[in-house]
């Protein structure tokens, strides 16, 4: 049971967010006379200082954490692993060049950095989805190129050059599907950071903006509340919480599976 409840909790994110905008929901109904109640039979997370129910929003807000991590470490995934890639293959001036690129970025601190370009875009979910792909992609970049660095001398590289094959062959084929197991590990890990940040910027206000129910807006607009009605903190804080334990557990599990089958190997 507890193998599975990492997975069970993603498959829950996952169906909130893509099964939740053909649910009967109302996250954007506004009832004053139920303003700030606590869990009912009716509405068993409470309600916001609007009378929206939190159940409801949490659901919708799924939608948007999900969006905003898929969409960051596809595009960082895809940008990165194609710029390690070629770096480490062709060597020299363009290796040089994106270890240089590299150490630039890894020199600010990585959401500080994704605050500034949220800051300079503008809020918003299209611009933090750049914001956060523009600071994830280094990572993949450095694993990726490690990787080739050590694949790119093996035998059957030296083959299909020496029958020709060209640069972009030899990467599509004989060395990118080599990384896919590595590059699985460390995008899971990337959609818990992705998580955590969108969070973190939503609720700086440079995210979601009202009245899309980001979790990290729901929590900034609920800390003014606290003292009289903390499910408003509680609910989005253990739900991001929950969320990012799983992602993680399951990025463990699957960095431990590949080390025992690279130990095999």
């Amino acid at each position: 049971m507890r193998r599975r409840l990492p997975m069970a909790l993603l498959l829950v994110w996952a169906a909130a967010a893509l099964v939740g905008p053909w649910l009967p929901l109302a996250p954007y109904d506004v009832r004053l006379d139920d303003m700030l109640a606590g869990p009912s039979s009716e509405d068993w997370l409470g309600t916001d200082e609007l009378g929206r129910s939190v159940a409801h929003r949490l659901i919708a807000g799924a939608r948007i954490s999900f969006a905003v991590a898929v969409s960051v470490v596809a595009l960082s995934c895809l940008v990165g692993t194609l710029a390690g890639a070629m770096a480490a293959y062709v060597g020299g001036w363009a290796d040089a060049l994106l270890t240089r690129v590299v150490d630039l970025f890894l020199a600010f601190p990585g959401i500080l950095l994704a605050i500034a370009l949220s800051a300079v875009l503008g809020p918003g979910i299209g611009n933090l989805i750049i914001a956060l792909s523009l600071v994830g992609w280094v990572g993949y970049a450095r694993l990726a190129r490690a990787q080739v660095l050590s694949l790119k001398t093996r035998d059957h590289v030296a083959a299909a050059q020496a029958l020709g094959a060209g640069r972009a062959r030899i990467l599509l084929r004989h060395l990118i599907p080599l990384l896919v197991a590595p590059l699985l590990v460390e995008a899971t890990f990337g959609v818990a950071a992705v998580i955590v940040a969108e969070a973190g910027l939503s609720f700086l206000g440079l995210g979601a903006q009202p009245p899309a129910p980001s979790w990290g807006a729901m929590i900034r607009e609920g800390a003014r509340y606290m003292l009289v009605a903390l499910h408003l903190v509680l609910a989005p804080g253990i739900a991001i919480m929950l969320v990012v334990l799983a992602v993680n557990l399951l990025g463990d599990r699957l960095r431990d599976h590949w080390s025992k089958e690279a130990g095999r190997a």
